[in-house]
């Protein structure tokens, strides 16, 4: 098997996803827009409502974003009142929760999901749809075992 060359530029790999990403995400605010959240607040929406109330490390976590990330995405749902930040069981800690505005709120922008889902599934194929979610399914995968190998020294 021989090595490719680097010789000639070749098209930056972070780049092409950032690009695609951009798309996907624009294509998914444009109908979540008729609900009135972004893409990021359906998302944290629907984690809260399946896994809180829970500490806001535990959410960062479960989203896989830095605590500082959520906070800033958190503050706009506290505000419209879709979300709560509680006191938690010590003095130190907080719970989110969602409130009863933000389920019912939830519940609206999951048919815009849907069908932004519907309409990306139109636009590329479902049958290329499935074959990239297998494609990122396997590379997330193998960055996983590639962090748990530099994790054991």
């Amino acid at each position: 098997m021989s090595v490719p060359s680097h010789s000639s530029p070749r098209p930056c790999s972070n780049f092409k996803l950032r690009q695609l990403m951009r798309r996907v995400s624009q294509h998914y605010d444009a109908e979540l827009g008729k609900a009135g959240l972004k893409t990021t607040q359906y998302s944290l929406l629907s984690h809260v409502a399946r896994l809180g109330p829970l500490r806001p490390g535990e959410l960062a976590y479960s989203m896989a974003i830095d605590a500082s990330t959520l906070t800033r995405n958190l503050k706009p749902l506290v505000a419209a009142g879709l979300i709560s930040v509680a006191p938690g069981s010590d003095a130190r800690s907080h719970a989110v929760a969602i409130t009863e505005p933000g389920r019912n709120k939830r519940n609206d922008a999951q048919r815009h999901w849907e069908a932004a889902q519907d309409g990306l599934d139109a636009l590329l194929g479902e049958e290329e749809v499935a074959g990239l979610h297998a494609l990122i399914d396997r590379c997330l995968e193998r960055f996983s075992r590639f962090e748990e190998g530099k994790s054991d020294g």
